[in-house]
């Protein structure tokens, strides 16, 4: 989707308003491409996380650049505040490693092949939703029996918004209002699956209750 941004007429409030418009606009659908409400998709993804927790299972989260960012926060948070078992696979000796040896599509298949089994949770990032290694790795997770959670942007019809049994996607081709709605999105969950189990500790105040029924 194109972006409303014009580079050489760039200010803040223009780029607020058109985050603001990114956001309201997030749609999800699921594994049969049925659009769903967003706060039945996100209530449905808070629940995959609790269930995990519940089930001794764990989450796997997988991005590149920005996205990974935001994956290691996420998994910093479901860690700390959810104390659900989660895994990144960022560590730049293995990258590199399987990136040198392998090629770089082959990044996250290879652990997710060996780490994800039946009842675990695959959240799946891309700005594109086209990057070979997160399909790749996406599919191995579903090989494994895990159940997916996706977060794409640019085009709808994109590659990875078919894989899920979640789709979220943020309706923009700019690559920081994209990964700002990502971000924003798995704030709201650990926020909500903290608030879930009794700890809200999703912020300074150590409660989100108020905020999240709003």
């Amino acid at each position: 989707m194109p972006s409303a941004i014009n580079p050489s007429t760039l200010r803040v409030s223009g780029y607020l308003a058109e985050f603001n418009r990114v956001l309201q606009q997030v749609a999800v659908t699921d594994d049969q491409q049925v659009r769903l409400d967003v706060d039945i998709a996100a209530d449905r993804a808070v629940q995959l996380i609790l269930d995990v927790r519940s089930r001794g299972k764990k989450i796997l989260s997988i991005g590149n650049g920005g996205s990974a960012a935001i994956v290691s926060h996420l998994h910093n948070d479901l860690t700390k505040a959810v104390g659900v078992r989660t895994l990144v696979f960022n560590e730049q000796p293995l990258l590199t490693a399987l990136a040198n040896d392998e090629g770089y599509a082959t990044i996250f298949e290879r652990p997710i092949a060996m780490w994800a089994e039946a009842g675990d949770v695959l959240i799946a990032i891309s700005s594109s939703g086209r990057s070979e290694n997160i399909l790749r790795g996406t599919q191995a997770a579903l090989d494994a029996g895990a159940r997916v959670i996706t977060l794409s942007g640019f085009e709808s019809a994109n590659p990875l918004r078919a894989l899920g049994q979640l789709n979220f996607y943020a309706p923009s081709s700019h690559y920081g209002l994209v990964e700002q709605a990502h971000s924003v999105l798995t704030h709201y969950l650990s926020d909500a699956a903290s608030v879930a189990i009794g700890s809200g500790r999703g912020c300074a105040s150590g409660d989100v209750s108020d905020l999240l029924a709003a």
